[in-house]
């Protein structure tokens, strides 16, 4: 659920500003972009270099910094993530929140931004039980300011009590988690296909495409990141699976089709999958050989109409969406071919070999729906995946 968000870390000056070390990592490991504002307190504990190692962003710590503050620099800090971070929130930054104070970058920031805040404090337990600090930690409650922790145990100056900073691990899962639950696909079940399908002819050769599985695998966590529980059932690729998703591996067209109808129900199914059309009607036991005799001939079956076969189930998903490889007539036949398989959308795109679609990064798609066609302009693969999810939840919303 951290792929791809962008989280605001700031950090605090205290001794458990070295556990923020550990927390750039988890968040990274979760595939989120991590920025991080140091406080000038927080540079006696951790050092710019080691926070910018290991974020592999710029560290910002200079409100009156000329450079960033040419282009407004707080501003942006405040608006360009998903969620701002304070770790650890010190006694004294809970007050400046409370406060509303903006005597420095880290405030400044804190007082601009419209994004959700989470707080982890860190301190003495009688710091923390102290009745101006529960007064200010109240009104920052009150304000719908998340505050996770502290927790109980030994401190740094050997005193036990509640005061400890929540362990990196856990501080990133309480984001994760938050993330999930407010996403604008929280709740909901997608199915994706993606990848090829190769149809036996013998125990060596078989029948198949030029899909990537690039297109099918970015949608697939393109839906995971806004919440969805997805699961992603893909043909043979090279790429490794990705993050928050189910995923079943499969080979041909009839075993792509039973690991789908096991996904239902679901309330949304991206057929991207470039699924063989045919299949040999019988496949040999056993290798077959160029003897110099008549060459052999193969007898093809037709494969299950995967697309189809959820657009018109009993359990059909909320919406259906297909697509469309083509190499000539690309709208027309996509347009065709939403009205025979029933599905809600068609994307359309051309996989001509001088477009360099299949097996490439970039794509260049139409919608095709009901009212007609949205044509896109070339973009990743990974651009089209979150444009198609954030259409997708907006139709479903």
């Amino acid at each position: 659920m951290l792929d791809g968000k962008r989280i605001l870390l700031i950090i605090g000056g205290g001794i458990a500003a070295y556990k923020s070390l550990d927390l750039i990592r988890r968040l990274r490991e979760g595939r989120a972009q991590v920025r991080c504002v140091l406080t000038p307190a927080a540079k006696q504990f951790v050092t710019p270099l080691s926070v910018g190692t290991l974020s592999h962003e710029r560290v910002y710590d200079d409100l009156f910094d000329l450079t960033a503050e040419h282009e407004i620099g707080h501003i942006r800090l405040a608006r360009e993530c998903d969620l701002v971070l304070v770790a650890p929130a010190t006694a004294d930054l809970l007050a400046k929140m409370a406060l509303g104070l903006a005597n420095d970058l880290a405030s400044t920031v804190l007082l601009a931004t419209d994004r959700p805040i989470f707080v982890a404090p860190a301190m003495n337990h009688v710091m923390w039980a102290n009745a101006a600090t529960q007064e200010n930690v109240a009104k920052l409650a009150a304000r719908g300011i998340a505050v996770l922790g502290p927790d109980a145990g030994e401190l740094a100056e050997g005193e036990i009590g509640l005061g400890r900073m929540r362990e990196p691990a856990a501080l990133a899962a309480s984001i994760a988690q938050h993330l999930a639950a407010s996403a604008p696909l929280a709740g909901k079940r997608a199915l994706v296909t993606s990848g090829p399908t190769y149809e036996p002819i013998d125990p060596v050769r078989y029948i198949a495409n030029r899909s990537s599985g690039k297109q099918g695998h970015a949608i697939a966590v393109a839906l995971a990141s806004l919440g969805a529980e997805t699961t992603l059932v893909s043909g043979p690729t090279r790429l490794v699976d990705p993050p928050g998703c189910h995923v079943v591996h499969i080979e041909t067209a009839q075993e792509m089709l039973a690991a789908s109808l096991a996904s239902l129900p679901a309330d949304i199914a991206v057929c991207a999958a470039a699924v063989a059309d045919w299949r040999p009607a019988h496949a040999a036991t056993s290798k077959l050989k160029k003897d110099g005799s008549t060459p052999h001939a193969l007898e093809l079956a037709e494969n299950p109409d995967i697309l189809a076969t959820l657009a018109q189930n009993v359990a059909r998903p909320r919406l259906v969406v297909g697509f469309a490889a083509e190499t000539d007539n690309l709208l027309a036949h996509a347009a065709a071919k939403r009205v025979r398989k029933g599905c809600d959308w068609i994307v359309a795109n051309d996989v001509s070999p001088a477009t360099g679609t299949f097996g490439g990064d970039a794509n260049t798609v139409h919608i095709v729906d009901a009212t007609g066609t949205e044509t896109w302009a070339p973009m990743s693969k990974k651009d089209v995946a979150a444009r198609l999810a954030a259409r997708i939840a907006k139709a479903l919303a």
